[in-house]
């Protein structure tokens, strides 16, 4: 039987054996609208500081969470976006049908009230009901009433459940909205342009993951979902957009964890004319700018109880070569191949047919990428694992690249554009070498080739994931926390270990 075909339980039917009430006494209890009610936050300040003086007359729109009695007083706390605060009704402040309207009430419905601000004799700021309106009933016992809101995969399923009684994870979210007003905001004052490119692609490229794949009906072709914003950006700044960002949906078909979702949101920024130089100060200001939006101090907590630390994102930011790193922690130089191998295989890693750099790479977030507390910029990176970046001028073998780590968690990533279509060219074929035709003619993007022969201008290219961003921002340890709608096997099916 569907969840939509149950049989209503014991608590649903007495909840609607109160809809019928409601509606006998003629009220409507799914609401209409309610003009005029303000936040609670906005008045919760008002109420008069001692008990017995009466503030300002308001009203409120808002969930009844908990309820009590005493005597002819009745009380509700009630929340809404923006706090909570006490409703008080008295019988006699309230008509007969009144009084008996706020008998028909549940945990969990939505109410709107008109009252008086006024503080219990116990201090309590409270709203002294005068007039009391149904907005919505709700059929549903609050979570406490079965199995308590700590059920994870429940909470995940049900996020409205988790947003309304489990304290901090909607606050959470609107810190997340603010994070990322915060990041357009950043961007606009400096003259970027935000764009809206393609989510169906007819080429996985721009990245090095395995996409999603979907067939379009009237062209009769497989078409992916995006796995990078990179390309079709490029494309902009050759045609003149010499500023220009998206903050979008990506999408890749790899594994779930703390930190990854198959579906993520992401920004990539590109200047003309900048480097990746360019693009350290920006991020350092973008990051920066959204602390400010949540916080008044430029350090913020990470972690808990014992464990907490502080991260401050007071810049400048430290800038660590890449090369410096990989020595310090495997205790030889990169370009000691036979030691570097020697590691490898003691760390029980595949070493046969690897290019040197890729190896040294694996190796690189083995080490050395969970140490980096930061905020730090780790910067020039191993050429051949970099094909979309231009080359030091005095160093061919190092690409003009950076990531930033944050709590030993990848957080950006960045490079100096190349923008040479003939060595572009060469790198996109030596990337795609060793895989099958099908698999090439998959990411190989001539287009894009096409477009860097018609003149892109030297720039400093950026991505930023939005969701790590929010995490650390907010205390998270699971991008799940900060995603409204994590993606979930089917109801029913058994979790696996990578979906934990």
């Amino acid at each position: 039987m569907s969840a939509s075909t149950q049989v209503p339980d014991r608590f649903e039917l007495a909840r609607l054996e109160k809809v019928g009430k409601i509606r006998e006494m003629g009220f409507d209890p799914y609401g209409q609208r309610f003009d005029g009610h303000r936040p609670i936050g906005e008045i919760r300040p008002l109420c008069p500081a001692e008990p017995g003086m009466d503030g300002e007359t308001v009203r409120v729109a808002a969930r009844i969470m908990s309820r009590r009695k005493a005597g002819k007083l009745r009380f509700l706390d009630v929340k809404d976006a923006t706090g909570r605060i006490q409703l008080l009704f008295s019988r006699g402040d309230l008509t007969e049908t009144q009084w008996e309207l706020m008998s028909n009430l549940d945990l969990g419905d939505l109410i709107g009230v008109d009252g008086i601000l006024r503080r219990t004799q116990s201090g309590e700021a409270s709203i002294f009901v005068r007039e009391l309106t149904v907005l919505c009933k709700s059929l549903a016992q609050p979570p406490e009433k079965f199995h308590g809101a700590k059920d994870i995969e429940m909470l995940l399923r049900q996020r409205y459940i988790d947003l309304i009684y489990n304290e901090g994870v909607l606050p959470r979210m609107l810190k997340r909205a603010r994070i990322i007003d915060s990041v357009r905001q950043t961007l606009r004052a400096r003259n970027y342009v935000e764009a809206e490119t393609p989510v169906l692609h007819a080429i996985a490229g721009g990245a090095a993951a395995r996409p999603f794949i979907t067939h379009h009906n009237a062209l009769d072709i497989d078409l992916f979902l995006r796995i990078a914003l990179e390309l079709h950006l490029k494309r902009l700044m050759v045609g003149g957009v010499e500023r220009v960002f998206e903050l979008g949906r990506v999408f890749r078909n790899e594994g779930i964890d703390a930190t990854h979702n198959p579906e993520f949101t992401m920004i990539e920024i590109y200047q003309a004319y900048g480097n990746y130089e360019t693009m350290m100060e920006l991020t350092e200001s973008i990051i920066c700018d959204a602390v400010k939006s949540i916080s008044d101090s430029l350090v913020l907590p990470w972690g808990e109880d014992e464990k907490a630390t502080q991260i401050d994102f007071t810049p400048p930011w430290p800038r660590r070569k890449y090369a410096e790193l990989f020595a310090e922690a495997a205790g030889c130089e990169m370009g000691d191949r036979e030691q570097v191998e020697k590691l490898a295989k003691i760390r029980g890693m595949e070493i046969s047919g690897k290019h040197p750099d890729v190896l040294i790479n694996e190796l690189f977030e083995l080490l050395v990428e969970d140490h980096l507390e930061g905020p730090v910029f780790v910067i020039d990176y191993p050429a051949s694992i970099c094909p979309l970046t231009k080359r030091k001028q005095d160093n061919p073998a190092v690409a003009e690249r950076f990531e930033l780590y944050i709590q030993g968690m990848e957080l950006a990533n960045a490079y100096t554009e190349l923008n040479d279509p003939k060595l572009q060219e060469e790198l996109f074929l030596t990337q795609l070498a060793g895989l099958s035709e099908e698999e090439s003619m998959a990411k190989m993007d001539h287009d894009f080739v096409r477009a860097l022969k018609v003149g892109m201008p030297p720039a400093g290219g950026l991505g930023i994931g939005i969701d790590r961003l929010v995490m650390l921002l907010t205390n998270s340890r699971s991008i799940r926390d900060v995603i409204y709608f994590p993606l979930l096997r089917p109801e029913g099916q058994p979790a696996a270990s990578d979906d934990q």
